[in-house]
């Protein structure tokens, strides 16, 4: 699973546009958002780019994917 540090990610609503951005180029892709923290956690056959290019698309500053 990736991570990515989402500093805008404030609310439902951020975190509902970056799973449907995420989830609009690979449905199969589990993605959990904690607001709290910031970050989005994500598993997917995608490229941490194509997942940050998603999000970014969405309207959200991406800070470099960590692995865990």
């Amino acid at each position: 699973m990736t991570s990515y540090y989402i500093p805008s990610m404030s609310c439902g609503h951020c975190t509902a546009a970056i799973e449907n951005a995420i989830k609009a180029i690979d449905p199969t892709a589990s993605v959990l958002c904690e607001v709290a923290s910031h970050t989005v956690s994500v598993e997917s056959f995608l490229t941490d780019r194509a997942i940050s290019v998603a999000i970014r698309d969405a309207g959200y500053e991406v800070v470099a994917p960590s692995s865990s």
